[in-house]
């Protein structure tokens, strides 16, 4: 199922901000080393998390699931000069290219990339640090745990981005029962019925949940 009609796609990109040099090389690259992938979020999506990190003024972020590192890459950049990316994830072959690429774009600075079990990472964060903003795009099994260990750590009014959330349509396909469809699903009707957040579904891409943490 296509979320996105793929008539209008290039439509979309085309009314955004576009991609830089940095970005688009870092696009290319990606898709040489991965051809066809999914992995890597579009133009827009990544125009859009940096516009939310804008918003939200946002001082700390952290970011579970880099790849090659274009999400991080346009969060980096929309934070300020004295903010902090604090990236999970287990690959040291590909978030070797996103540090070549942060290097580049004058991020690098403001990024700690941790190379361990995002559940882990978080659990060691100092007691009372709080998190303004987070983009959840990592292993589909693991969002549940991920959004249970981001909740409790986010400041009041700090939002939480989860994407990949309507499993180009399977979340509504009977027959779709992989570990990862199923998960997908729990952590929906979680986020839904949570009284700790109001959030928002948006067809977006692959489909993009906004979390916010209400204010006690």
């Amino acid at each position: 199922m296509e979320i996105v009609n793929p008539a209008l796609s290039d439509y979309l990109l085309a009314h955004c901000t576009p991609a830089d040099e940095i970005l688009r090389e870092l696009v290319e690259e990606t898709h040489a080393a991965v051809p066809g992938t999914t992995m890597q979020i579009t133009q827009d999506e990544g125009e859009f998390l940096a516009m939310l990190v804008r918003l939200t003024g946002a001082r700390f972020a952290v970011e579970i699931g880099v790849f090659t590192g274009y999400s991080s890459l346009c969060v980096a950049r929309a934070l300020p000069k004295d903010g902090r990316l604090l990236a999970c994830d287990v690959s040291e072959e590909w978030t070797s290219i996103a540090r070549r690429y942060w290097e580049r774009a004058g991020v690098a600075d403001k990024i700690d990339l941790r190379l361990a079990p995002a559940v882990d990472t978080l659990a060691a964060l100092p007691d009372g640090e709080s998190v303004d903003f987070a983009f959840v795009d990592a292993d589909k099994v693991g969002y549940p745990a991920y959004y249970e260990a981001l909740v409790p750590r986010m400041r009041p009014g700090g939002l939480i981005v989860l994407d990949n959330v309507l499993r180009q349509g399977r979340v509504i396909d009977p027959e779709a029962q992989t570990d990862a469809d199923n998960a997908i699903r729990r952590i929906n009707d979680t986020i839904a019925a949570d009284p700790r957040v109001e959030s928002v579904m948006l067809p977006m891409r692959d489909g993009v949940t906004l979390a916010r943490k209400v204010p006690a």
